[in-house]
């Protein structure tokens, strides 16, 4: 039956499963639903998720939402090693503080900024601004330490943070005041399996949404 994967190409969430699932070489049955259509809210999909959230898969019996933890586990169930998310406790504890960073902090801090400009029509807000610069530096000062996310190799915390920091790029966030991030991102982009197809592409469509609404 293979994995149903519901998703939108331009959720960086989203993007993250797709990067995962590519790296751990496992095929996803893709399920595309538009949310601007109110395609998440159908009964048929509340029946499989009531949360009616995106990402989600179903793999046999299990159901299973929030990218963080479906690419932790698609690694656990489907990886051939452990290098993308160690069994190491330290090591391993390492990798889910980035992801927890990556969704309390960095990727929630882009929200508070750029979710009420889009989607609300809301101005700038200088103060929210600030705490999304402070999020960067702390990522800019991770990255000072190790050359990955989480060390010396690329893990499942990269492919959370990269989806993040692509989208504040494409929206015009100044990426280059942090040369840790800068290089790290560069380095991202030219090693993550598929990246045009399983993040670029999806960033594209966000980025046109942002202009759209800008406009």
């Amino acid at each position: 039956m293979g994995i149903d994967y519901y998703y939108t190409p331009g959720s960086a969430p989203c993007r993250t499963v797709l990067m995962t699932a590519k790296a751990v070489g496992v095929d996803l049955n893709l399920k595309l639903l538009d949310l601007m259509k109110g395609e998440h809210l159908t009964p048929e999909y509340i029946k499989v998720n009531p949360q009616h959230t995106v990402p989600c898969i179903t793999d046999g019996d299990l159901t299973l939402t929030e990218s963080r933890a479906i690419a932790t586990y698609l690694v656990s169930k489907y990886g051939k090693d452990d290098s993308l998310y160690p069994k190491d406790p330290k090591k391993k504890a390492i990798v889910d503080q980035r992801l927890f960073f990556d969704m309390g902090t960095l990727y929630q801090r882009f929200g508070d900024v750029y979710y009420p400009m889009i989607f609300e029509g809301a101005p700038h807000n200088a103060d929210k601004a600030k705490r999304l610069d402070d999020a960067y530096t702390q990522l800019d000062n991770f990255l000072s330490k190790s050359t990955w996310a989480a060390g010396d190799h690329m893990t499942v915390a990269d492919l959370s943070l990269v989806a993040s920091v692509t989208t504040a790029e494409v929206c015009g966030y100044d990426i280059s005041k942090y040369p840790n991030v800068a290089k790290w991102l560069a380095k991202c982009k030219s090693s993550i399996p598929s990246y045009a197809e399983t993040n670029e592409e999806g960033v594209l469509k966000f980025k046109a949404l942002f202009d759209s609404r800008k406009k």
